[in-house]
């Protein structure tokens, strides 16, 4: 009994349920059957068994010729017949096989071909038949008893034949029992002979029906099995998976091409075991047992990472796994397993790696890989003391750069940053970027002050070096904060926030300098915080007032104006000075609130003033960025109800160092309001004549460090301020020179030509309320106070000196001294002391010529012929300390 396969079963439950006569024995004229199509490897084989099916049928007929030889002697002419019938089916037979053999046939349809096999095949039963009815023409029970044995083993060969083979041997045999019934008549053979031919007719439909059913299989399979071995090739060659087998002693017996060309380029990796192959990485994780002690052990292993033993500097990596493989009985067959291209994942975490640990613009460590560095650096115990010192580095104007030459730009020019940084560093430390501009140096095992400044001197030097981007020349700076632990430290986060405090302290300087951590930097970021949080309560207080300047012009020596200064009276700290809140205020966010405040209360104030007076407000470059200043402005006006060319707003520099199209954006505007624009502290910060050209300014403000000084003989700020002075005229500004203190350089600055003063001269700043009053007393007209004369600043000294006067020596005392000249005490001098000349020898065996200005109770004020260097007279005192010791 054949058990049918549960594919048999599923393809019999997807054929119709009417099969036609022809599908009981597996044939069909359907040639998108699948049994159809597997008919023309069928019809091949009929070609290749068909000799031997032709010799069976020639024993048969010899046999049955044998058997019917027995009634020769009675029969005689019956011996002719069987021959011509013989002959006939033999000449059939041979028709049938070279018709299977002919090219034509072969280029039929399969069902074709089927049919005209089984036609042939009934004509060649059709002869049998007739050679059987010729052999038992006489009714002899012997003959056809033996006739039907004969007929039985012809049928039990025929029948395991192919399909048409069947279909023949199943007519020839109800052929044959219709001969035997009309030859023997009703009998017992003839009972048999029915017998036989149902359970003939039955076991060939059974077998049909399972052949077809087989035939269906071995097409899904053969199907099947094309499409994955056309798959698995097609993975093979076009994906990133492999296959391997290896046998029971761990010897490869299948690899894939591509794998093999890379593991034996000019050999064969057949027949050589795993281990000889692969090659570990026994840094990846799950890797505690090797290849070699699983192809012992017979145990699986998955996701080993592997290269190629024989080149283990090669990129290409893979991943393996595999498993053993038994029979059905248990025993042990070897291994089989698949492996799949690591390489591109392994490259994709290299840079996943790197883009976690360093910089993806300049190569070097990031923020994370260097707080790592720290950490491990710290944490080293390998002795008593191990110092490490610590650089946070900020580039100097690498903003302006970036906005003036664009972004690219500023990313090459980072480059570079970081290529003299690590040429400079070399070996001693690890530079990294923790973003922006911002640069950090961890210096292991460096604690010598001097090592580290000479290292930082030479750092600031080579980024202050000219960097050619695109054509272009461009110069930055560096300021550098430095902290050493264990002194300034022992944790990351305590050693990190004091070098920020050191690069707070370097900028604050001045920048383009280094400064070591010291404990009053922690003390001053202290009150820098308590200020900030004292400063946030005064701005949600309103603890602020604002007094005002006046502003005279040199010409009518009448107020034209007054500038805005903020105050703020703590209750505990008392008076505050701007310069100490406004930049904590611009640094922690409370600028523009303090900013919006100003404006307004500025503007309502300076409403009760006559319409002629201007008020001048300060505007921070924070303020200025702002695109919402315009609108504030605006509110302002409207608000207190005064004229915009009555409000003038102060702007420093410093905003042009984000010179941008919103910047002339941010001119417009506030022009197109009407108020006037003054350029405050010029020369004393970007210092770019180039923005002059389109900024619509009204008024520069000549700094109080130009003016200070500038009537003292030899001084050259009158000449800068002359030069102020032709520019703003030139471009049609006004001028007003701040911080002025002494009454002859109003005079100066009159000369000079200078419209505006501004300064102590003509008083400190007033309330609203005061000035309203100043305003009304003698018409606005300003009066001068304080010294009238300048002079060089005195140092205090009290050393003895040589005097000569009209050939008479004599010794002093210098209680002061200036570049001017001197007072001295012990000097006595008969009659009018005015004009007196004389000498002193201030240096050793130099004697510096002078006059008598002023005489009085043993006291002298001198002045020398020409200004003198106090820088000598340090010099000469050192030296001769030398000389003592």
């Amino acid at each position: 009994m054949y058990a049918p396969l549960p594919t048999a079963e599923r393809r019999a439950q997807s054929r119709p349920r009417s099969l036609p006569l022809r599908g009981l024995f597996g044939l069909t004229e359907d040639d998108r059957d699948q049994v159809s199509d597997l008919l023309v490897a069928k019809l091949a084989q009929v070609a290749a068994v068909w000799p031997f099916t032709l010799a069976i049928q020639v024993v048969a007929c010899a046999l049955l010729f044998a058997l019917a030889a027995v009634d020769v002697t009675r029969v005689p002419g019956r011996i002719g017949g069987i021959a011509i019938h013989a002959g006939v089916l033999a000449i059939g037979s041979l028709l049938v096989f070279a018709t299977v053999r002919l090219p034509a046939f072969g280029a039929l349809a399969a069902h074709k071909r089927n049919q005209i096999v089984t036609l042939c095949a009934a004509a060649l039963a059709a002869t049998l038949t007739s050679l059987l009815w010729a052999i038992t023409s006489a009714p002899d029970g012997p003959v056809q008893f033996a006739s039907a044995i004969a007929v039985g083993g012809v049928l039990g060969i025929t029948a395991l034949s192919l399909h048409p083979i069947r279909a023949a041997a199943l007519g020839f045999s109800a052929a044959l029992v219709a001969t035997l019934a009309i030859l023997a008549g009703p009998c017992i053979p003839v009972a048999i002979a029915l017998v036989f031919l149902g359970c003939l007719v039955a076991a060939i439909i059974s077998l049909a029906r399972i052949d077809h059913a087989l035939e269906l299989d071995r097409a899904t399979a053969s199907i099947e099995g094309r499409i994955a071995v056309k798959m698995i090739a097609e993975f093979e060659d076009h994906g990133a998976g492999w296959f391997w087998e290896a046998d029971r002693q761990g010897r490869v017996t299948y690899l894939s091409a591509k794998v093999a060309h890379d593991l034996a380029p000019g050999g064969s990796a057949v027949g050589r075991s795993l281990p000889e192959l692969f090659r570990m990485d026994n840094d990846a994780p799950g890797t505690e047992r090797t290849l070699a002690f699983h192809i012992s052990s017979r145990t699986s292993f998955a996701d080993y990472s592997v290269c190629a033993a024989a080149a283990p500097d090669s990129e290409r990596w893979w991943s393996i796994s595999g498993r053993p493989v038994v029979d059905d009985l248990g025993r042990f067959q070897g291994f089989i397993g698949s492996g799949s291209d690591l390489t591109e994942k392994r490259k994709s975490e290299a840079e996943i790696t790197r883009l976690a640990l360093f910089d993806g613009l300049t190569g070097l460590a990031n923020r994370q890989r260097m707080r790592v560095s720290l950490d491990k650096t710290l944490a080293q115990n390998t002795g008593p003391y191990r110092a490490t010192s610590l650089f946070l580095m900020d580039l100097d104007r690498f903003k302006a750069v970036n906005d003036t030459l664009g972004h690219q730009a500023g990313d090459t020019l980072l480059q570079q940053v970081a290529q003299r940084l690590q040429r400079g560093v070399g070996d001693a430390g690890l530079v990294g970027r923790l973003g922006g501009d911002e640069f950090k140096v961890v210096l292991p095992g460096i604690d010598n002050r001097d090592t580290l400044a000479a290292l930082a001197r030479d750092l600031i030097a080579s980024l202050s070096q000219p960097y050619f981007i695109s054509g272009t020349a461009v110069t930055i700076g560096c300021s550098i904060g430095v902290a050493i632990a264990p002194d300034d430290g022992a944790t990351s986060e305590t050693l990190v926030r004091n070098a920020d405090l050191a690069l707070y302290a370097a900028k604050g300087d001045g920048r383009g300098v280094h400064r070591f951590f010291s404990d009053d930097m922690l003390a001053g970021a202290r009150t820098r915080k308590l200020l900030e949080d004292d400063l946030r309560v005064a701005v949600t207080e309103g603890a602020f007032h604002l007094c005002y300047q006046p502003v005279v012009s040199t010409k009518t020596v009448r107020i034209v104006g007054y500038e805005a200064l903020i105050r703020w009276n703590h209750p505990t700290r008392g008076l505050v000075s701007p310069a100490d809140f406004i930049p904590v205020a611009e640094e922690c966010g409370l600028i523009e609130a303090i900013g919006e405040w100003v404006l307004r209360t500025a503007c309502i104030e300076a409403a009760r003033w006559p319409d002629t007076i201007r008020v001048a407000v300060n505007v921070s470059p924070i303020q200025f960025a702002n695109p919402v200043l315009p609108a504030l402005v605006t509110s302002a006006l409207a608000q207190s109800g005064i004229a915009p060319g009555r409000l003038e707003l102060e702007i420093t520099e410093g905003v042009f160092l984000d010179e941008t199209r919103s910047s002339e954006q941010m001119f417009k505007a506030l022009k197109g309001l009407g108020v006037r624009l003054a350029l405050d502290d010029f020369g004393t910060g970007y210092s770019s004549l180039g923005y002059l050209r389109n900024a619509p300014f009204d008024k520069i403000k000549i700094d109080q460090s130009f003016v200070k000084g500038a009537a003292e003989p030899g001084n050259r700020n009158a000449a800068i301020i002359k030069a102020i002075v032709t520019l703003a005229d030139t471009l049609g500004m006004e001028t007003t020179a701040e911080g002025v203190e002494i009454q002859d350089e109003i005079d100066l600055l009159r000369n000079l030509g200078c419209t505006h003063i501004q300064g102590y001269v003509y008083g400190r700043p007033i309330r609203a309320e005061e000035a309203l009053v100043q305003l009304g007393l003698e018409n606005g007209t300003a009066t001068a106070s304080g010294f009238k004369v300048s002079r060089a600043p005195r140092t205090k000294m009290l050393r003895s000196a040589r005097i000569l006067i009209g050939g008479v020596r004599g010794d002093v005392r210098i209680r002061d001294i200036s570049t001017s000249g001197a007072m001295l005490d012990g000097l006595r001098i008969d009659g009018n002391p005015d004009g007196v000349e004389l000498q002193i020898e201030l240096l050793e065996d130099q004697m510096i010529p002078a006059r008598v200005r002023w005489a009085r109770d043993g006291k002298a004020g001198i002045e020398f012929h020409e200004a003198f260097n106090l820088e000598r007279l340090n010099q000469g005192q050192a030296s001769r300390i030398r000389r003592v010791g």
